[in-house]
């Protein structure tokens, strides 16, 4: 079954502008054992939404993931896994934690609860609502 996800980046280290040029990445150097589960459990095919932290703080486009955990060649030592992504499509408009808090639907949401945590699950009718907000008309199904 597909799982949904939302990934965050520093755009000042790798914005979603890079990922779009790159076509794809290897998500590399998640150094949190909760966040480096999440991303042992990933799937190919797994929808993300990808989200700028520090400075914007706004979800800015969704991706898919394109191959399933393996060990992390940045990984000097320690037992840390990547994952390769690849873009899907911008959000019309990003999508502000601001308004992610505002929203009655999103309250549950591991961002609101879980503010450091880089790789976390989110459910279907939350993925949704998160593209509805952002203007996309395509829901996760």
């Amino acid at each position: 079954m597909k799982q949904f996800w939302l990934l965050k980046q520093e755009p000042s280290a790798y914005s979603w502008t890079n990922f779009v040029a790159d076509g794809k990445t290897q998500w590399t150097g998640v150094r949190n054992y909760t966040a480096r589960n999440n991303l042992r459990t990933m799937r190919k095919g797994d929808a993300v939404l990808f989200y700028h932290s520090v400075t914007d703080k706004s979800v800015i486009g969704t991706a898919k993931v394109i191959r399933e955990a393996y060990p992390d060649p940045t990984a000097t030592e320690g037992d840390w896994s990547a994952v390769d992504l690849a873009p899907d499509k911008p959000l019309a408009h990003p999508v502000a934690l601001d308004a992610i808090k505002r929203n009655p639907r999103l309250k549950e949401m591991a961002l609101l609860r879980l503010s450091r945590l880089s790789v976390q699950p989110v459910t279907s009718a939350q993925f949704d609502e998160i593209l509805r907000m952002g203007g996309s008309h395509n829901p996760s199904r």
